[in-house]
Order: structure tokens, then C-alpha cells, then sequence
């Protein structure tokens, strides 16, 4: 389920994720929240089986202020526990697994990819 306890989870395991990373510029972020879009038809059953991504809004920097886009890309495991109104923090891959996500620092923009 996207709710406001994954959302936390996702936050502070961004944030572990980030000292992981081999870029020094990354490894001094760390995330400060994760808001889901306005309109809940956008991260609705139908529309994340259909489109399996939603694009929500994250906080982001060395402060943890800078607005990024986060697009969240849902995997096979992901899919199925969402369709199913399950926790997906286990679709979440280990912070020190840096292919997980994808952090353009000029464009405030990243990807993550849910198992």
C-alpha cells in the first residue's frame, strides 16, 4: 500500500541508501519526506497496474529541502502485493544495493525501482 507509514519507510531507507553511494555528491543527501500526488486516481489499483509507475513528490538535498520528481517504478513482486492491499516495504531492495535507484542532481529528478 502507498500510505503515509511506507512513505516514511521509503524516506529514511533513501536516506541510507544515499550514504551507500560511490558518488560523494549523492552520499551527503538524505530525504525528508515523500508526498503522494493530489489526485488518488493517480496511485489508484488500476492506474498502477496499468501504467506499474507513479510519479509522486520528494524532498531531497544536503538539506533535505530540494523538490525533486521521484518516479516510482513497480516490479512483478510490487505489482501483486499492491493489487492486493499489501505492505510493500519487502519490495523496497537493500539500501547498499546502489541499482536500485537513479538521482540526476541537475534535473532534481529520480527513479526507484520496487522489486
Amino acid at each position: 500500500m502507498l500510505n503515509q507509514d511506507f512513505l516514511n519507510f521509503l524516506e529514511f531507507h533513501l536516506t541510507k541508501a544515499f550514504s551507500y553511494s560511490t558518488d560523494i555528491s549523492v552520499r551527503s543527501l538524505w530525504c525528508d519526506g515523500i508526498v503522494l500526488p493530489d489526485n488518488e486516481n493517480d496511485y489508484s489499483k488500476k492506474a498502477i497496474n496499468d501504467k506499474r509507475e507513479v510519479q509522486v513528490k520528494a524532498y531531497i538535498g544536503k538539506d533535505g529541502q530540494g523538490q525533486f520528481s521521484m518516479l516510482m517504478k513497480f516490479g512483478t513482486k510490487s505489482l501483486s502485493k499492491y493489487a492486493r492491499d499489501l505492505d510493500i516495504k519487502d519490495c523496497v531492495p537493500k539500501a547498499d544495493d546502489g541499482d536500485w535507484y537513479e538521482i540526476d542532481l541537475e534535473k532534481n529528478k529520480i527513479i526507484i525501482h520496487l522489486l
